[in-house]
């Protein structure tokens, strides 16, 4: 099949050379003139494990392509998938501008009858927003071609993106004309050979299917942060309580990790997109509405742990960050724990010394050239001279460590692990104070 891609951010480059991968022609079109230029080139704006490689081969085989000619683009395929982001608006709610924006350039450039496939995460009801774009954009142009519009929402983890693609438990479309099944099992064919996983059903459903997929999943994190909390003020290991009810099988062990909070461009503005929609329907989501103001919280234990642990003057001290990344295997620091405690750091004096395996470049993009930023090129360089440590992601090369070593490199024998890699009492055994997230004992009373 030829199919068109609107957008090359993270979803769009990612569907874009799956779906080239498995031998469709693919172009991938976007307003950014210089990130075409780069993706021309053969290189990739965003980390993604294993993306790169797939990038370069479907590229040299003539079956991803690139280009900023809108109109060569709406001409090129019968599927056009619409995967732009859907940014926080400042009430919380998805900002579809550039949905729409996509939309209207269909309208005007259409010759014959095409699908427009909602790859994008967006509100219930932009189906037929988008439709409506496209149709009165035909009308300005005297023009009546026939347009379907489904939901084909992703389901895709930031580090694991190209094995959910593949290897996804579901492919969900949004649709009732026969016409457009027939289409998108076409396109997902290759991925179906082995199991019947894609599933049908009305438009709204899919794309509340999205919103409610992550909500539930950001509203177990939030949960295990709650009992994390109660756990340190009651004298709890919850490390014990997360394996003790992960062991039922109605609740599982996926995302009942605690820790300093999720981030990212998904959980964050996707539960506020819901609640806001919950609320234009005169509906007051107040378990979204808690999911949310947990996670804000939890974003500032961090800090508040090491004020305690300094006496709340951090002035002048040193702090070592692992992990600037909202979760491993990324470099994306969208709504990121380190984020929320760097500045904190910085509005109380202190100064930051951090690694990340990815995320260092987009942390100078975000922040500059600072004095109270420093970014070495490795954990080693981050703790030498530090005043304390503290862990934000949990990145594979953190989980293992010498901390008879660690002592002799901080100032101050503190360490505060915001993603618990570490067993309290072999920390404490080398004489450094350890203080994870719910594990028993806590600075905070």
């Amino acid at each position: 099949m030829k199919i068109t891609i609107f957008g090359t951010g993270y979803v769009g480059l990612v569907t874009g050379t799956c779906l080239a991968d498995v031998g469709h022609d693919v172009l991938c079109v976007d307003v950014d003139a210089d990130k075409i230029a780069r993706l021309e080139g053969g290189e990739i704006p965003i980390f993604e494990p294993g993306l790169e490689p797939m990038v370069k081969a479907n590229m040299a085989a003539g079956r991803l392509r690139f280009t900023t000619d809108p109109e060569a683009a709406v001409a090129f395929g019968t599927l056009q998938f619409i995967a732009v982001g859907t940014p926080p608006d400042e009430d919380g709610s998805a900002d579809l501008t550039y949905v729409l924006a996509v939309a209207e350039t269909i309208g005007k450039h259409m010759a014959d009858y095409k699908v427009i496939v909602d790859k994008s995460t967006v509100p219930v009801g932009t189906a037929d927003r988008v439709r409506e774009t496209v149709v009165n954009a035909l009308q300005a142009r005297g023009e009546a071609l026939e347009v379907d519009v489904c939901s084909n929402p992703e389901f895709l983890k930031e580090g694991a993106a190209i094995e959910d693609f593949t290897h996804g438990a579901r492919i969900i479309v949004g649709t009732e004309a026969e016409r457009v099944m027939a289409l998108m099992r076409e396109c997902y064919a290759p991925y179906i050979r082995q199991q019947e996983k894609l599933m049908f059903m009305d438009v709204r459903a899919a794309e509340l299917t999205k919103y409610a997929a992550n909500a539930m999943l950001a509203t177990k994190i939030s949960f295990m942060n709650e009992i994390a909390n109660l756990a340190e003020r009651l004298g709890a290991d919850v490390e014990q309580v997360r394996r003790g009810i992960g062991s039922d099988p109605r609740i599982g062990y996926q995302f009942i990790y605690p820790g300093c909070g999720y981030g990212g461009s998904c959980f964050p503005k996707d539960v506020q997109a819901l609640a806001r929609t919950a609320a234009d329907v005169d509906y007051q989501a107040e378990l979204l509405t808690a999911v949310e103001a947990v996670n804000r919280r939890q974003k500032q234990t961090l800090f508040a742990k090491l004020a305690q642990a300094f006496d709340h003057d951090l002035t002048g001290k040193t702090i070592a960050l692992w992990g600037l990344a909202f979760k491993p295997n990324t470099d994306d620091m969208r709504d990121a724990p380190s984020r929320t405690l760097m500045e904190a750091l910085w509005d109380a004096g202190a100064k930051v010394q951090a690694y990340d395996p990815e995320a260092m470049k987009e942390c100078r993009r975000l922040y500059g050239e600072r004095d109270d930023l420093v970014l070495v090129g490795d954990r080693i360089q981050a703790v030498k001279g530090a005043d304390a440590l503290v862990i934000c992601t949990e990145w594979k090369e953190f989980r293992t460590l010498d901390f008879a070593w660690l002592k002799q490199q901080l100032a101050m024998p503190v360490v505060v692990d915001g993603r618990n890699l570490f067993e309290p009492d072999a920390v404490k055994a080398a004489g450094l104070l350890y203080f994870a997230v719910g594990r028993g004992e806590s600075l905070l009373v």
